[in-house]
C-alpha cells in the first residue's frame, strides 16, 4: 500500500499547488473574489486530502491493514468531488453543482474517521 499511496498523495499536492498559483496567477484579473475565494478553497482542501493521504499511508506502516487502504480511497474520491465541484462552480459551473458538494465533504470526514478506527484498532 504504501508507494502507491505516497505517490498518490504527492500528486495530490503538487496539483494543489499548482491549482492555488493559476488561481492566484492566472484567474485573478478573471474572477470576481467570490469566485478566487471559491477557487482558494477548492485548491487549500485538495491540499489537506494529499496530506491526510500521507498521514494515513504513513500510520498504517506499522500494522497495515484494509481501513487504511479504504480511508485514503475514500478521502481521495471525497477530494475529488468536493475540489472539483467547488473548482467547477468558481469558473462558473452550473449551481446544481453545489449541490453534490457535501458529497465529497462527507467522504472526506468519513475518511478521516475510518483512519481514528483503524489507529484505534
Amino acid at each position: 500500500m504504501s508507494g502507491v499511496w505516497i505517490a498518490v498523495g504527492a500528486v495530490v499536492c503538487a496539483v494543489s499547488i499548482a491549482l492555488g498559483a493559476f488561481g492566484a496567477h492566472g484567474l485573478k484579473a478573471r474572477l470576481d473574489a467570490n469566485a478566487l475565494a471559491l477557487w482558494e478553497t477548492s485548491a487549500r482542501y485538495l491540499m489537506y486530502s494529499g496530506l491526510g493521504i500521507l498521514a494515513i499511508t504513513l500510520a498504517s506502516r506499522p500494522a497495515g491493514g484494509r481501513l487504511y487502504s479504504l480511508a485514503a480511497g475514500t478521502l481521495l474520491v471525497g477530494a475529488v468531488i468536493f475540489c472539483g465541484t467547488v473548482a467547477i462552480l468558481a469558473l462558473g459551473g452550473p449551481r446544481w453543482l453545489g449541490a453534490i458538494t457535501p458529497i465529497g465533504g462527507l467522504l472526506m470526514i468519513v475518511a478521516f474517521a475510518m483512519l481514528a478506527i483503524a489507529a484505534l484498532r
